[in-house]
């Protein structure tokens, strides 16, 4: 089962992500933890590009080209692979969030993106799970973090809003796998939603 993670930065994703990696696995199962960008040596040198530096660094349409770039390595290397092995994959973002960082947000390319992602990544996840949360208070927390990787959270609060409303958008398209968890909890309590949305499809 290839399982995802989505929201605005801040959001939690990250934390739930490992927690639920965490808990499958002392259920016995194989699970591959990975993330994006990155999750395979080449991916992760893109990475770089992609969150670090000035937020100008790059245009929306170069960053579409950087992001499809790394998810063809990662899904070479690291998702197939873990995938025909029998393993859980947990993602830590996918194509979901390039659909609404740059396909929704930074202009009306969302054309451009799903062109892509057809032709080189024709993959789609079994769950998607959205962790929500209020924009403002998820972009206090993603810039308290000072990661270095903060180059999204430096185009504001109102990019935050613009992607919250993509992600909510988003889950109404592909209602078939994305469940909208509320993020704005304590950890604990967001993750045993989580673990019920994951249990109720393994089962």
């Amino acid at each position: 089962m290839f399982i995802t993670f989505e929201g605005i930065d801040g959001s939690g994703k990250s934390t739930q992500a490992r927690l639920l990696a965490g808990r499958l696995e002392k259920d016995g199962r194989s699970v591959v933890l990975t993330r994006e960008p990155g999750g395979s040596p080449g991916a992760e040198e893109i990475r770089r590009l992609l969150v670090e530096g000035e937020p100008d660094r790059w245009s929306a349409e170069t960053e579409i080209l950087l992001f499809t770039a790394a998810r063809r390595d990662h899904l070479e290397r690291r998702i197939l692979p873990a995938l025909e092995a029998g393993s859980v994959v947990i993602s830590d973002r996918f194509a979901d969030s390039t659909r609404v960082y740059q396909g929704a947000t930074r202009g009306d390319l969302r054309a451009m993106v799903d062109s892509l992602h057809t032709q080189m990544i024709a993959r789609e996840p079994d769950l998607t799970l959205i962790i929500d949360m209020d924009p403002d208070a998820a972009l206090e927390r993603g810039l308290a973090r000072g990661s270095g990787e903060d180059r999204f959270e430096e185009f504001g609060a109102g990019f935050q809003h613009r992607l919250r409303a993509g992600f909510l958008a988003l889950a109404e398209e592909y209602s078939d796998r994305c469940v909208i968890i509320d993020g704005a909890r304590g950890a604990d309590d967001v993750g045993a939603d989580v673990t019920k949305a994951v249990l109720d499809r393994l089962s």
